[in-house]
């Protein structure tokens, strides 16, 4: 296998992008190496089968995602209320879909995963460790509600996700006040 990271790390965003446009049947070697603009093969050097692209996919697609350290530094020293739990929010739902490419490429993935037992324990593992840093289930963020409400808080930005990516149901609603939405009504009444 190629050793140049910046090259991998390069075929991998092609790969992305042509998942995203095309979706799964579209996403071959040498489709990445057309978005890539490299010579025929390049890709398959790189990533000697498909499995393994998917899983290079995977890795890129949790770097793409990952929280800015500094955003969560500085939430980390809040206390645990709803506005601090919807800012956790806002930041996950500006990543998602200000990477519109990448956020559509994990949909596919996680179609393909319905299809793919692979696919599914890759991208599966991915989700479970969690692609959000300390809101994920197995950290320790000092968030307001459990991992009941974690979970439903996922659910919700997957769909809110896939219908601002899409064709979204009410478009004149801003993203933000559905977000506040949300964190109000996805969390128990304060104790």
């Amino acid at each position: 296998m190629a050793r140049n990271p910046s090259r991998r790390a390069s075929l991998a965003d092609a790969g992305i992008s042509v998942l995203a446009r095309e979706g799964a049947r579209g996403l071959t070697h040498r489709a990445v190496d057309a978005e890539a603009g490299v010579p025929a093969g390049t890709t398959s050097n790189y990533f000697r089968s498909r499995a393994l692209l998917l899983d290079a996919l995977v890795a890129r697609i949790g770097e793409r995602l990952a929280p800015d350290p500094l955003v969560h530094a500085e939430l980390s020293e809040r206390a645990p209320t709803k506005d601090l739990f919807a800012e956790y929010l806002r930041d996950i739902v500006r990543r998602l879909s200000t990477q519109r490419d990448v956020t559509l490429a994990l949909f596919e993935l996680r179609l393909e995963s319905a299809r793919r037992p692979e696919v599914a324990e890759a991208i599966g593992t991915w989700l479970r460790t969690g692609f959000d840093g300390d809101v994920a289930f197995n950290t320790g963020a000092r968030l307001p509600g459990g991992r009941e409400e974690i979970a439903l808080f996922h659910y919700a930005i997957d769909g809110l996700l896939l219908d601002r990516l899409t064709t979204p149901i009410d478009p004149a609603t801003p993203t933000d006040a559905v977000v506040e939405a949300l964190a109000a009504r996805l969390l128990p009444p304060a104790s």
